[in-house]
């Protein structure tokens, strides 16, 4: 596996995100990225950034959990952020991904009792951690996400997406995220997206991660997500979905969520007002103080 490392000067003055990284070996020679706000001491509240961000993404949601008095850990998906980037299309598997999240989490942090919170492809990896693994997880939330297993065709904006990433000559991270949102990103902020991709070369995971959704019944991922569903509709803990009310790409799997697993039963699900896909830019404040009133009344 050819591996890339960001350098660290990529990351220097970053708006609004203080955070010292932290870093973890999670197999294959990879090194993956975290960060972390709140005591040491908190309840573990793990939030899982998708396609094509990074740990960024978080920073508002962060501060709200950190004066919560939670801990919140905002890892950097391999590919993503600060962690390595294997340079090759076919490194990066639905199944990889998954482990190195596990590994980061529960080996190299050690985390038990914690809040998955899963986001784009954050949920698509963090439900199955949380499926494989309930008993390291008390809660989960999912936040403009789902599960597919190719069973239910995606909606034609999503294969629109898909395509532009594997076709475009020059990816535009900056331009992906904005496209995602309701409001208009600083220029600071869109170059904060840029950062961790200094050329094309670097971009193998945000470019493979649209074509490692299973959308066909055959997929080599949809087995093991299949599972999982089967986990997440009779796990009993507490399941907050937390949707925008803006998403064209994942808004239709909310109601199925809700009705679908057991821990979502009977909560009271938030609606984020004027928020697009990445309701975490949009709206990322109130997404924390919902995140964390769930967290301490559950």
């Amino acid at each position: 596996m050819r591996i890339l490392r960001t350098p660290d000067d990529r990351f220097a003055d970053l708006p609004g995100f203080p955070y010292e990284p932290r870093y973890a070996e999670v197999g294959d020679g990879l090194r993956m990225a975290y960060v972390e706000a709140g005591p040491a001491g908190g309840e573990p509240v793990v939030l899982l950034h998708g396609e094509p961000s990074w740990s960024f993404l978080y920073r508002h949601v962060m501060a709200e959990l950190a004066a919560a008095g939670l801990r919140a850990i905002a890892p950097d998906l391999i590919g993503f952020g600060r962690s390595d980037k294997p340079a090759d299309l076919a490194d990066h598997t639905y199944a990889r991904h998954v482990e190195w999240t596990r590994a980061l989490l529960l080996d190299a942090l050690g985390l038990d009792g914690m809040t998955v919170v899963g986001q784009d492809w954050g949920g698509l990896i963090g439900l199955r951690v949380a499926a494989e693994h309930p008993e390291r997880v008390a809660r989960i939330v999912a936040a403009n996400t789902g599960l597919p297993t190719g069973d239910i065709p995606m909606p034609e904006v999503w294969h629109r997406f898909r395509n532009a990433v594997l076709k475009a000559p020059v990816l535009d991270v900056g331009r992906l995220v904005q496209a995602g949102c309701a409001s208009e990103l600083p220029k600071e902020v869109r170059a904060a997206y840029d950062a961790p991709f200094p050329d094309e070369s670097y971009k193998a995971g945000p470019r493979a991660m649209p074509g490692l959704v299973p959308i066909a019944p055959g997929d080599p991922a949809a087995p093991a997500n299949r599972a999982a569903w089967q986990v997440l509709t009779t796990l009993d803990r507490p399941v907050l979905v937390a949707f925008s009310d803006g998403d064209p790409i994942t808004g239709g799997m909310a109601p199925i969520l809700r009705k679908s697993l057991r821990g979502a039963a009977g909560l009271r699900h938030p609606v984020i007002k004027g928020a697009g896909h990445f309701l975490q830019e949009d709206a990322g404040p109130e997404l924390g103080r919902q995140i964390a009133l769930f967290v301490t009344s559950t």
